[in-house]
């Protein structure tokens, strides 16, 4: 008999929101991350992101975003300046890129606007869950060196 194993929500409880304007992406990433058990929130694009982000209601915050680089209205970039730009770094949510570009320069960029990890599509279950498990233990740290 092999033992149960328990979805990575038990034993890793973030709060994510997933900002993704692609119904194709937003569908596996919402399906993966369902089957891992976690509850999402989702904004479909970058000033929804934020707006969720700093202005979300009371108590509603934000462990991780997974953020879509190229979105309509407000790009990923950008939305990871300004949710870097209005939170605190141990209030701040662990941002991790999500795009369809897997250059280097890409990767740079993205780290340079603020965001904390980066991940290319199609997004696969392995390498979320990696993603997700660096961004809990990195969060940990971020807001014990914080306090």
């Amino acid at each position: 008999m092999t033992p149960v194993e328990h979805p990575l929500a038990t034993r890793l409880p973030l709060r994510i929101l997933l900002a993704e304007d692609n119904a194709v992406n937003l569908r596996v990433s919402s399906l993966i991350l369902s089957g891992l058990g976690y509850d999402i929130q989702i904004a479909a694009d970058g000033h929804q992101a934020v707006e969720k982000v700093c202005h979300g209601a009371p108590g509603e915050t934000f462990d991780v975003v997974l953020m879509d680089v190229q979105m309509p209205v407000m790009d990923g970039l950008e939305a990871s300046r300004q949710i870097g730009a209005a939170q605190t770094l141990a209030r701040r949510p662990w941002i991790i890129a999500m795009t369809a570009n897997a250059m280097e320069g890409d990767r740079v960029a993205c780290l340079a606007a603020g965001m904390d990890d980066y991940l290319s599509k199609p997004v696969r279950a392995a390498t979320l869950v990696d993603a997700l498990q660096r961004a809990s233990a990195a969060l940990a740290h971020r807001r014990a060196t914080a306090d």
